[in-house]
């Protein structure tokens, strides 16, 4: 331990020499790197605690919706973090080189180099101005499911660079923000499920209708819920007549976010009572014209005679492949 503790100055000396001061000076210099480091420390501490302080201020305490406030709070939070972060140890490094050398030249040559760099890192800068306007203008923010440069998914982080999607097969997607030129947010101050079902055309549209109504506004005054409603439902009507059904579309307000449950839920429900009120949910069927083949000896050959069946579509007999007036000799 002793020999230990005498080949300690034995270092320094040697790296003093090395960087041409004496062991003092080197041991003074070593300590203002420590306590530059320790600041920056402290720093990215008290920049995390902040964040938290913002998160905790906005939150309000329902875990089932996230308001607009909640999104803004998290995504100021985030960015608070990372650009605190870069910059702390930025000022670090450059303090740290300031007590070995002077850093004024190299601050001057490194504004040249910069500039250099520039022209050859545009999409760098693109990047992290497009992303100082998408957090001041607020077009998104963290949590918000939105569709950009063709990726659709939950935005997990925001920062000056880049937005980090999560889809729906858990798959995250970085997107740099120059690349967005169009932004189709979903989860905005409010949202809207579309349920269409079809029913079959010997139903009595009008009682169909009024089942949709009844079952909509029930669904609506839920008690557990409600909470996820932003207002009445509407029952939009006919909006098809479609080959095998009579397509009738019903619209929920809801809370931003809260589309997709509440049109699963919906869907669900009125499976359910339309099998109450035996009002059928068509399959798929079509009519096919099937030839059948009879003697015609006048002709000395078949002659197609054709007959009407109603055959659920996908269960074609094997005779009607033939083309109409294929015959052989």
């Amino acid at each position: 331990m002793h020999s230990e503790l005498l080949a300690v100055p034995e270092f320094l000396r040697n790296l003093a020499d090395l960087l041409r001061v004496d062991a003092g000076e080197l041991v003074r210099k070593l300590l203002q790197v420590g306590f530059i480091w320790l600041v920056c420390w402290v720093g990215q501490r008290v920049v995390k605690q902040i964040a938290r302080r913002i998160e905790r201020a906005v939150d309000d305490g329902d875990d089932n919706t996230m308001t607009e406030r909640e999104q803004r709070g998290r995504t100021t939070s985030q960015l608070l973090r990372s650009v605190g972060r870069v910059l702390l140890i930025a000022l670090g490094i450059l303090l740290t080189l300031n007590v070995f050398v002077d850093i004024k030249p190299i601050l001057a040559g490194a504004g040249i180099l910069g500039l250099a760099v520039s022209f050859g890192a545009q999409s760098l800068v693109k990047d992290v101005i497009s992303g100082f306007f998408y957090l001041v203008e607020g077009q998104f923010a963290v949590g918000d499911v939105i569709e950009v440069a063709g990726k659709t998914g939950e935005v997990e982080r925001m920062t000056l660079r880049v937005v980090m999607l999560r889809d729906l097969h858990g798959a995250v997607h970085m997107v740099p923000n120059g690349q967005i030129t169009t932004v189709s947010n979903f989860t905005r101050k409010w949202s809207r499920a579309v349920v269409e079902v079809g029913v079959g055309y010997e139903t009595d549209v009008d009682r169909a209708l009024q089942v949709f109504q009844d079952e909509a506004v029930r669904f609506n005054r839920d008690a557990v819920w409600r909470a996820r409603f932003d207002g009445e439902p509407e029952i939009a009507g006919v909006i098809g007549l479609d080959e095998n059904a009579v397509t009738i579309r019903v619209l929920f307000r809801t809370q931003p976010g809260q589309q997709w449950a509440v049109a699963r839920e919906f869907r669900r429900r009125i499976k359910s009572r339309l099998d109450l009120e035996h009002i059928e949910i068509p399959m798929p069927q079509r009519t096919i014209r099937i030839k059948t083949d009879v003697d015609d000896p006048s002709l000395g050959r078949r002659r197609g005679a054709s007959s009407t069946q109603g055959v659920p579509a996908g269960q074609l007999p094997p005779a009607s492949l033939t083309p109409p007036g294929d015959s052989h000799e």
